[in-house]
């Protein structure tokens, strides 16, 4: 936790801003003073290590509890380009009484991990809307394999071309993609020059910049209503997370 500060003297400043009161803040200090105070510090903390922890743990709270509201505040701004964008695949219930939102890329192991989890939840809630947004990050295998996934949408095959895509083991590399196209029966020459159309780039493009907006660095990446959840959670805690979210009515007011 201290590598969160620059110096010992930013610690220092730190605790004496915690423990003296704004009054006395506000005053001036000369060099001597100032010396004086640090000295007090000190020893203080030479006695009492466990504030300097606790006021670091508090500030960590602090700062994460700001983030997950300028996040609720960036989800509802957003909320038509994250629950209700045109161009990205739904799946399950498409007036579902609530919306799950994906973002992922296709060279991504914990993105494959989680589509187990996905499948269940299309099967096990028929009341529960997804919707997948590619967030191609992990290099120009993922990009490829993006684009060809949106453009797939004109030829019908959308979601069979998903799901063998994220079930292909190891990583997918531009070649790799072409030969997954031609397995589920994708026109490829078509596919080539649609993978390069305005559409598939304003969808791409629109997806980073709901990822930019709400922080979201890696995936998977999950939205519930004006939640945020990193990473593979499970099954258990996205059903817990929807159900929740039935119970208070929270994403009629964003989604």
């Amino acid at each position: 936790m201290i590598s969160h500060f620059k110096s010992a003297g930013t610690a220092v400043a730190m605790l004496i801003a915690l423990l003296l009161p704004a009054s006395v803040l506000a005053a001036e200090f000369n060099d001597s003073q100032r010396k004086e105070m640090g000295e007090i510090v000190r020893e203080y903390l030479m006695e009492n290590p466990e504030v300097l922890r606790d006021a670091f743990r508090a500030l960590e709270r602090k700062e994460a509890l700001a983030k997950a509201a300028g996040a609720k505040t960036a989800i509802k701004e957003m909320a038509a380009d994250i629950f209700r964008a045109d161009g990205d695949l739904i799946i399950g219930n498409p007036v579902g009484d609530v919306t799950l939102v994906e973002l992922f890329d296709y060279n991504c192991g914990f993105c494959k991990r989680s589509l187990p989890d996905i499948l269940k939840l299309v099967e096990t809630d028929k009341k529960l809307k997804i919707v997948i947004k590619e967030f191609p990050i992990l290099g120009p295998g993922s990009m490829a394999a993006a684009r060809a996934a949106i453009a797939s949408r004109a030829q019908g095959k959308y979601w069979e071309f998903h799901l063998e895509l994220l079930k292909k083991r190891g990583s997918v590399n531009e070649a790799g993609v072409f030969q997954v196209a031609k397995k589920v029966g994708l026109d490829i020459d078509k596919l080539k020059k649609d993978m390069e159309s305005d559409e598939v780039t304003t969808i791409i493009q629109r997806n980073h910049a709901v990822a930019r907006a709400l922080n979201i660095n890696g995936t998977p990446a999950f939205i519930i209503a004006d939640n945020i959840f990193p990473g593979a959670i499970g099954f258990e805690q996205l059903a817990d997370a929807i159900s929740k979210v039935r119970k208070e009515g929270g994403c009629a007011a964003v989604c």
